[in-house]
């Protein structure tokens, strides 16, 4: 018998000595014939509650700060989404196939894009911010917004276009001001101005260093929000270098912010994206990166169009607007393949126009149903293109198939 055993016994032979009367004087006492009982010994101090972790900066400057996306609750409207009123539809239909395709857009977390047109709502950009704040507070309480801004002009591409002059900048530089305003302390992740370091060489040579102090301008005042998350527009993995855009992301102030963002508008893979965000991050300061991967499940459409067959010189063509048989890529996540990648987001929209080409509709950014459900129905979570496939389907499709009416032979 244990020690913890016999002081249990006598434990119990004590108090019945308390019970019986007359027995103290029949028992010897102890230690003659048994060991006397030991008092327990009194228990272990619990140890010091570890302290609960520092909640992570929001703005999360320092690239050695903890992801501040990671946690959060992303808003998924349900009300004024036409991707969300699609899905709505089907469902009461009966059309349960399409609605589970469409889906697949409408009950995931997507970035509300904000420019020009909201200058004419009520309170103008400002109040259009905080409107939408508000909503978002009340539909769903506790969850974060995702906000594109859009307000440079990219109407065109030519050596002599100016975007609108130096009073457009001003107008630019005031709207920035006016979206700040909106969402004031609110807990926000924006993504600033896609396509906008890109397309700098669309405008008239002397025009692109006003749009990149426009754009420092813009980064200098969002910077100040003390709830925002903020990632720069750095273009795409089959865009521009790496050297030159984090030269420009230099200039317009990263520093002052969490990192860029990749593929916004483009279709290029997922792992391609992480490789030349890595050789970004290299040259800022080891800056974090999301990457959107709305459209990129089936990756881009690349093609060769001849300019010398003779000389066998070519250049490649990238399909941009409305390429066909492509998918949605990996679902929003901020488990991601590489630390320095945040998260994988829908920056980008799915299921909207992006002009004419391949039978969408006008204006630009109209919703277009039969894209959506094309995005659903090709909708992989593929990082990189598996073996054996080619524009991101085993099957053989001509350039031409896939081009549609943007193919240029």
């Amino acid at each position: 018998m244990g020690l913890r055993s016999r002081s249990l016994v006598l434990a119990a032979c004590a108090a019945a000595l308390v019970w019986a009367p007359g027995a103290l004087a029949q028992q010897p006492p102890c230690g003659l014939i048994s060991p006397c009982p030991q008092e327990p010994a009194p228990p272990a101090p619990a140890p010091p509650a570890a302290p609960a972790p520092a909640p992570a900066d929001p703005r999360g400057v320092d690239p050695a700060a903890p992801n501040p996306l990671v946690g959060l609750s992303f808003f998924i409207d349900r009300t004024w989404s036409p991707a969300y009123n699609q899905y709505r539809a089907y469902r009461r239909r009966g059309k349960r196939y399409r609605a589970s395709l469409v889906g697949k857009i409408a009950l995931e977390p997507q970035f509300k894009w904000f420019g020009r047109w909201n200058a004419n709502d009520r309170g103008g950009t400002g109040g259009a911010m905080r409107s939408y704040i508000r909503r978002v507070h009340q539909e769903q309480p506790g969850s974060v917004p995702q906000i594109v801004t859009l307000r440079h002009q990219g109407k065109a591409c030519n050596r002599l276009y100016q975007a609108g002059g130096v009073r457009e900048d001003e107008r630019t530089k005031r709207w920035f001001e006016a979206f700040a305003r909106g969402v004031g302390n609110a807990r926000v992740v924006i993504g600033f101005e896609p396509d906008s370091l890109g397309t700098v060489d669309c405008l008239a040579r002397p025009r692109r260093k006003a749009r990149l102090n426009v754009l420092r301008h813009g980064v200098d005042v969002l910077s100040r929000l003390p709830n925002a998350t903020i990632y720069l527009e750095a273009g795409a993995s089959d865009w521009e270098p790496a050297a030159r855009t984090a030269k420009q992301l230099r200039y317009i102030g990263i520093h002052k912010v969490r990192g860029f963002m990749l593929n916004m508008t483009h279709y290029s893979w997922t792992g391609y994206n992480i490789r030349h965000g890595l050789d970004i991050s290299r040259r800022v300061g080891g800056k974090p990166f999301i990457i959107s991967t709305s459209f990129n499940g089936r990756g881009p459409v690349h093609y060769k169009r001849w300019v010398n067959r003779a000389k066998n010189i070519w250049r490649r063509v990238n399909v941009w607007c409305h390429p066909l048989m492509r998918g949605l890529g990996p679902a929003p996540t901020t488990t991601t393949a590489h630390p320095k990648v945040d998260a994988y987001l829908y920056v980008g929209r799915p299921g909207y126009s992006g002009g004419s080409c391949n039978g969408g509709p006008l204006p630009i950014g109209s919703w277009f149903e039969r894209r959506a459900l094309m995005f659903g129905k090709y909708a992989t979570d593929w990082i990189l293109p598996p073996r054996n496939t080619v524009n991101g389907h085993v099957k053989r499709y001509m350039a031409r198939v896939l081009a549609g009416d943007q193919y240029q032979p």
